[in-house]
């Protein structure tokens, strides 16, 4: 995947290049909600709005469980990341601060609801596996989510 100085995004897929030319956040956002919902997870908001005190707040995607799957009426709130900036540090300390903000405020407003964030698998299988990483995950409990955004799956959650 590679940015244009546009700032669109042109996708390689295998061995094809597919040409066309999207936004990262949708790219990225939309691949998450399919994969969330294969999962048979609803989506309830998109995005997830609320207010704490006098801040208002916008997660990607809020989403519940259905009813018979494995995970019925958990609700869970997900911010989406590409990580696709030069820095992948640089990217980590903005989504680790929005995170920390998002289940602070959360976590008054509705309780019940679960903050994941949402990271592509080739990110956590570099960036993740840096023992700076793997520690600030552990230190501040970041509870994640990592995706295939070609596939539109989820490959694994981790709590």
């Amino acid at each position: 995947m590679g940015a244009s100085p546009s700032g669109a995004f042109v996708v390689k897929l295998g061995k094809q290049f597919s040409a066309y030319i999207v936004s990262a956040k949708d790219l990225f956002h939309e691949a998450v909600k399919k994969a969330l919902q294969k999962e048979q997870w609803v989506i309830t908001a998109d995005p997830l709005a609320f207010k704490f005190g006098n801040v208002n707040f916008r997660v990607d995607l809020g989403a519940e469980a259905l009813v018979g799957a494995e995970r019925a009426g958990e609700k869970i709130a997900v911010e989406i990341k590409s990580f696709l900036n030069p820095s992948a540090t640089t990217d980590f300390y903005a989504a680790l601060g929005q995170f920390l903000s998002y289940r602070l405020a959360l976590e008054s407003v509705e309780p019940n609801r679960t903050l994941y964030l949402a990271v592509p698998i080739d990110v956590y299988q570099t960036f993740f596996q840096f023992e700076f990483t793997q520690s600030a995950v552990q230190r501040y409990q970041v509870l994640l989510i990592v995706y295939e955004p070609v596939q539109e799956v989820i490959v694994q959650w981790i709590s």
